[in-house]
């Protein structure tokens, strides 16, 4: 184990508020924080395990968020920085999804099928990517956790409020197995 490695950046799970607060644009002054904060996400996010982080996740409120499917069982890292869709296709596509924060808590939701996204990349280029399938959701799951919505926000009021239900019970007995801390 190497022990120079930063500890692992927490992900924050559902109620923190910070989930449900919009994030700012990251700015040329920011180049630096983001820069560090890339390889902590990528981190963080495939020793949850999951395929797309946030920064509002890992409580840092600016529009960030790094992706990888893994096709194929090999790295495809992707970095988004202010990462906006500028096209969706009228037809919807309903797939399960999951969240880091939200743990173990799965739904369908139902999206556009295909989207267009234009971010900067790591380097501070600006690019484009049009999307279907699976990279489509996930860009579309974290561009919602940028402006402050969960999944669970786009399906059912009795659906959300059973998810919600079954992860307080789930955190309350995992608390008291932890010894109430």
């Amino acid at each position: 184990m190497d022990t120079n490695a930063p500890a692992l950046m927490p992900i924050l799970t559902v109620p923190d508020p910070v989930l449900k607060t919009r994030a700012r644009r990251v700015e040329p002054a920011d180049a630096d924080a983001v820069r560090a904060l890339i390889p902590r996400m990528f981190a963080a996010m495939y020793a949850a395990p999951g395929i797309g982080l946030a920064a509002p996740q890992v409580g840092v409120r600016l529009r960030l968020t790094v992706i990888d499917l893994m096709p194929d069982d090999k790295p495809a890292p992707l970095v988004l920085v202010n990462p906006e869709v500028i096209a969706a296709s009228d037809e919807l596509a309903t797939r399960e999804e999951g969240c880091l924060s939200l743990p173990g808590q799965y739904a369908d939701v139902t999206r556009p099928a295909r989207v267009t996204v234009r971010y900067h990349d790591a380097a501070g280029a600006r690019q484009e990517l049009s999307a279907e399938g699976l990279l489509s959701a996930c860009l579309q799951h974290e561009i919602d956790h940028l402006d402050g919505v969960l999944f669970i926000d786009r399906i059912s009021a009795l659906k959300r409020n059973m998810i919600l239900r079954r992860l307080a019970k789930e955190q309350r007995q995992q608390r008291e197995r932890d010894g109430g801390r």
